[in-house]
């Protein structure tokens, strides 16, 4: 690693293995494909110091750290739904609005889901329902951004690290608080 070059060529395998092993964890989720096609990076370095930053669709970071709900749930980032707002907190329910495409795309949910009387729920009864379940138990940590972060953050090359003094836990820090922030703008 003697040249810029090959710092530049480090940082950009860094930021591609990062990315297509979140988007493959994402895939084995089976999503609706949003929020993976919505996951880049860029590199940009420079003589005495570097840049990365990673962007996604907004609710992404939710669904790497986790969101805790009213009831119950866990969140690794202190993410929570409350009735009031507040620091670190989620004011209300999610919008039904939200879960739709994802009931469209799993086909048929209405159709095969009955009501006490025994008929069939509407799509925006069921949307609603999905989302208060979202509100009182919270969204459970999938981590698919953070494993892989984490993983290729420690095969970086340990000059690399020295020179630029990184560290996983405030890079890690920086990106999420600063680049996923700026993407949903």
């Amino acid at each position: 690693m003697d040249q810029m070059d090959s710092i530049q060529d480090v940082l950009n395998d860094f930021k591609n293995n990062v990315i297509n092993e979140a988007k493959k964890n994402l895939g084995k989720k089976n999503t609706s494909g949003t929020l993976q096609n919505s996951i880049r990076a860029k590199v940009k370095e420079s003589k005495n110091s570097i840049e990365i930053n990673f962007e996604m669709a907004n609710y992404g970071i939710f669904q790497d750290r986790g969101v805790k709900g009213v009831e119950s749930g866990k969140s690794l980032s202190g993410y929570r739904y409350t009735r009031r707002g507040g620091a670190g907190s989620l004011k209300g329910m999610p919008p039904p609005s939200a879960f739709d495409k994802w009931v469209v795309q799993k086909g048929g949910f209405s159709s095969q889901i009955r009501g006490k009387k025994g008929r069939f729920i509407k799509r925006k009864t069921l949307t609603f329902l999905i989302a208060r379940s979202v509100f009182k138990d919270g969204i459970k940590p999938s981590m698919f951004f953070t494993k892989p972060f984490e993983k290729h953050f420690k095969r970086l090359p340990p000059e690399l690290l020295e020179k630029f003094g990184l560290d996983l836990a405030n890079l890690y820090s920086q990106i999420t608080d600063n680049s996923f922030k700026e993407f949903n703008k």
